[in-house]
């Protein structure tokens, strides 16, 4: 069972600390309290992160771009996911995002699926 006390999520700071105590219990069985207790701070995390990030009324595009000026990432992080030679492509919109690449950046970024999967126009 871990220690975190069950609060809101005012900042960065306490969003960082609910992620660190829904790992600790990521492997709770159902029916047990830390099972509840990873049930509340997954849904409070997740209303944070729309506050925080909202970027369901977005494309892909857009959502990889707000998540860039945030300044919670950078291009270096980007090139890292798709490929260095694939960054410049997909942010102009000359080349669509492939699935390898939403599945990395939703899993890296912490990005809606939902909303990287979606069509957005290309540029040609």
């Amino acid at each position: 069972m871990t220690d975190y006390t069950i609060r809101p999520i005012r900042n960065d700071e306490d969003h960082r600390a609910a992620l660190a105590a829904i790992e600790s219990l990521w492997d709770a069985e159902p029916g047990t309290d830390d099972f509840d207790r990873l049930d509340l701070l997954t849904t409070l995390v997740e209303a944070y992160e729309d506050k925080r990030w909202p970027v369901a009324d977005l494309d892909p595009i857009e959502a990889i771009q707000t998540a860039l000026e945030s300044g919670e990432h950078d291009r270096r992080e980007l090139a890292a996911l798709i490929g260095d030679n694939r960054v410049s492509e997909v942010l102009a919109r000359h080349r669509a995002l492939s699935l390898s690449m939403i599945r990395k950046i939703e899993a890296a970024w912490h990005l809606p699926a939902t909303v990287l999967i979606q069509e957005y126009p290309l540029s040609r």
